[in-house]
């Protein structure tokens, strides 16, 4: 009985949380002056999501994410150009492109241990920006996918210099994805993929299908990374190979360190720190940024996460989990 009311009790929305949303749609309506910066947080907060999906709930481990971002970011990119401007289509169709490729490559990464995983990700990562780099027609190679012609939002909010129709389109794709992602990890689903992390072998001999429990899990994190490539696409203008490139993944697996696997608002946490960081660093020394942003990580290495975040963390973590 203890352990069916707690299970009950998981998906309850809890204050914390509630000021958090609030909060952020509050700021959409604030005068101009971070909302392109905040646009990248709420993409970067949606891509490492989609990466903890795997990650800290499944134990997959993946350095090819960007793999499943470019793509989104390509077709919505194209549809845009070549058939129409919505915005909203573009998503469902970078979403389902995204999502199409997951299942493709979930049939290679699921099959072995976790460096093969490891490889075969990092595999994917690599030939997809050399695909989409001899396709010049079509992606337009080195110099990127120009000429995209994005349509105002509904038929009514034009995307302005400022972000804030960009950082309000973000956001609510972000609030319904991890609406849905909430309902995911704290569905029977969600919990045989615990249970899978912790020992497949045990998970397999008490019936659960670990294959396909992991690969609807993979097309799912695959769609939701698809959706962060094409607010990114759709609310910049432009596509070019960066999105598929390994950096791509290695700054959402380092925002997703950040802020922790397997609560769902890691990646939120980690996405606004490391932006932040980003930010600062950038602007205060932009030629040595990146060494003060390792720093960080060493720091963060060796003095433990939980110690550095104790306050936000501990709170959210205890209402939340």
């Amino acid at each position: 009985m203890k352990a069916a009311a707690s299970l009950a009790r998981r998906p309850r929305w809890h204050w914390p949380e509630i000021a958090f949303w609030l909060v952020a749609f509050g700021v959409v309506f604030a005068p101009p002056g971070k909302h392109l910066l905040l646009n990248e947080v709420a993409i970067l907060a949606l891509f490492a999501l989609s990466l903890d999906l795997i990650l800290g709930y499944a134990g997959i481990i993946s350095l090819g994410h960007a793999a499943f971002f470019g793509t989104g970011a390509y077709a919505a990119g194209l549809l845009c150009k070549l058939v129409t401007p919505d915005p909203l289509l573009g998503l469902l169709v970078a979403v389902a492109f995204a999502a199409v490729l997951g299942l493709l490559t979930s049939l290679l990464v699921l099959r072995g241990s976790d460096l093969t995983r490891l490889m075969v990700t990092l595999a994917v990562a690599l030939v997809l920006p050399e695909v989409a780099n001899a396709l010049p027609q079509w992606t337009g190679g080195a110099d990127g996918l120009q000429g995209m012609m994005v349509g105002p939002l509904l038929g009514r909010f034009e995307f302005d210099l400022y972000g804030r129709t960009a950082y309000a389109y973000s956001l609510t794709t972000l609030f319904v994805l991890f609406l849905s992602a909430r309902l995911v990890v704290h569905s029977p689903f969600g919990l045989s993929l615990m249970a899978i992390r912790r020992n497949p072998l045990r998970a397999a001999a008490l019936g659960v299908p670990v294959h396909r429990r992991l690969m609807a899990i993979y097309t799912l994190a695959a769609a939701y990374a698809g959706a962060a490539g094409a607010l990114l696409a759709q609310t910049t203008g432009y596509v070019s190979l960066e999105f598929l490139d390994f950096q791509r993944s290695a700054d959402v697996l380092l925002a997703l360190i950040i802020g922790g696997t397997g609560w769902l608002y890691g990646g939120i946490a980690g996405a606004i720190a490391f932006k932040l960081l980003q930010d600062v660093l950038s602007t205060s020394a932009p030629q040595f940024w990146m060494l003060w942003m390792g720093i960080f990580l060493v720091a963060l290495a060796l003095v433990g996460r939980e110690r550095l975040t104790l306050g936000v963390r501990g709170l959210v973590a205890k209402v939340v989990r």
